[in-house]
């Protein structure tokens, strides 16, 4: 595309802020701009407004999405909105990127996902982890066989819960959907889709104070959840609200039969990885070569792949997958067994992502 990418933006609170500080320096560069926004709270409106001036608030989300001046829809409310609001955008022929999860329910999702099949439009959908270097390049080792094939994982994530924002103590909210997701989502890309489900979900802190209230806690905020990705290769993943700090355990434990990798740090936040082979002797310590990379490079991700006309890394039956393995863990606590999965995803493609960062090179090398 000449022409700069055009954002409508739905949802202006804190998640919105971070996107910003991602979108800006693409603003400044001219390859985006952002042409409206809207949220409930009229008054979120005017950090929107200092952090791109000449933004149009409207008075509505479905304004937002029905702007002809909108290329792309940013869907960064409450959980239990993005599904309805990332069918209208969509529907409305726009490209989008929604925040975790893709939706609440397997239907919204299922849909979501019947509509990127049939249309050319770009659909992003958060958690973003899959695009980090870090993650790049682990996922490269093992897909090289640099630790044989892996039969054991863990992945983990939690902190002790925000203080604002009923909805994420309510149903639609949840640890496993503000939390788990990343996990899930990071150990998916790694090992696959997951063929059965078994877990421990509940709520551990019945009441709790949020915006200066006391209310009753309705949604998980406590998860041990165990996956099974079929020929005996296991995961588990533990999150929570509930967790009030973590030492230097890595993010995430890959075992192979040849050796392990860890990363370190967050899988939202890699702090670099370490390798163990066994034919070394030694763990191979790569330090992060990205200490800025931001967990909301999933917007620069979807201008990029506008402006090219190529597919995203992360694709939206993915998301679907991840939706169904966390809906599934809460099926199997209330169950006490185990839930099959039925649907699957493709094979994480970054050819796009290596050509683009080569041409670059090789821009950068001319110029030089």
């Amino acid at each position: 595309m000449s022409q700069p990418v055009r954002l409508g933006v739905i949802g202006l609170g804190r998640v919105f802020e971070r996107y910003a500080a991602v979108v800006d320096p693409i603003v400044r560069s001219g390859r985006a701009a952002v042409v409206c926004a809207y949220d409930p709270k009229a008054e979120r409106g005017a950090v929107a407004e200092e952090l791109f001036p000449g933004v149009g608030l409207v008075a509505s989300a479905a304004a937002v999405i029905a702007d002809p001046e909108v290329d792309a829809v940013l869907v960064l409310t409450s959980m239990n909105e993005h599904g309805d609001l990332g069918i209208a955008a969509y529907s409305a022929g726009k490209h989008v990127l929604i925040e975790k999860p893709m939706a609440t329910s397997m239907d919204q999702a299922a849909e979501l996902v019947r509509l990127s099949q049939k249309s050319d439009r770009i659909m992003v959908c958060a958690p973003h982890v899959l695009l980090s270097p870090t993650y790049r390049e682990m996922h490269r080792r093992l897909r090289a066989g640099e630790i044989g094939d892996v039969k054991l994982a863990r992945a983990l994530y939690g902190w002790s819960g925000p203080w604002w924002g009923e909805w994420f103590y309510q149903p639609g909210g949840g640890s496993l959907f503000d939390l788990g997701v990343y996990n899930v989502t990071t150990l998916c890309g790694f090992l696959g889709s997951v063929k059965r489900v078994t877990a421990l979900v509940g709520t551990a802190i019945k009441e709790r104070m949020v915006n200066g209230e006391p209310m009753r806690v309705t949604a998980d905020d406590n998860a041990q959840v165990l996956l099974d990705f079929g020929n005996e290769v296991y995961a588990s993943v533990t999150t929570g609200f509930t967790i009030q700090k973590y030492g230097r355990a890595p993010a995430v434990e890959l075992y192979g039969l040849e050796g392990s990798m860890d990363m370190l740090g967050d899988d939202w936040a890699p702090r670099g990885f370490e390798v163990w082979r066994n034919e070394s002797g030694y763990w191979e310590i790569h330090e992060e070569t990205a200490p800025d990379w931001p967990w909301t490079d999933g917007v620069a991700h979807l201008i990029s792949c506008i402006e090219r006309g190529v597919p995203s890394v992360t694709r939206p039956e993915q998301a679907y997958h991840v939706l169904e393995v966390m809906l599934a863990a809460m099926r199997s606590a209330e169950e006490g067994r185990a839930i099959a999965i039925t649907s699957e995803f493709p094979e994480p493609d970054y050819t796009h992502e290596s050509e683009f960062v080569m041409d670059e090179r090789r821009k950068h090398d001319t110029s030089s």
